[in-house]
């Protein structure tokens, strides 16, 4: 499993840092943060110990859909649900949609954090 570099800094400056980028003012270099947040605390919320032990049982499982990785877990799938698609809009994880179901894949497991 790749781990992911995370960056925290502060919602502003992700915008400045954005802006840069998209009107070619700044190219990030490829060992810039994939993923940045605007606080600890943020980062904290997401990457909880439970939110990391979620992440390590799909890398380790391989579910075949979120009501698989539900029962695993002894979860709910709907709770379940909520917190992958925000895991996914950070790009932690991948939600592969197949016929009627959901498949998580985990991104990473691993993370190494920056603070600017």
């Amino acid at each position: 499993m790749k781990t992911i570099k995370i960056g925290i800094m502060s919602q502003e400056k992700i915008r400045e840092r954005v802006l840069a980028i998209a009107t070619g003012k700044l190219k990030p270099s490829p060992d810039d943060p994939k993923i940045w947040f605007p606080s600890m605390k943020s980062l904290a919320t997401i990457l909880s110990d439970e939110n990391r032990e979620l992440l390590r049982t799909i890398a380790e499982t391989h579910p075949a859909s979120i009501a698989e990785l539900a029962t695993t877990m002894e979860r709910s799938p709907k709770n379940l649900s909520r917190i992958l698609k925000t895991m996914a809009n950070y790009g932690l994880v991948k939600l592969e949609h197949q016929a009627n179901t959901v498949k998580p894949v985990a991104e990473a497991a691993r993370f190494h954090i920056v603070a600017i």
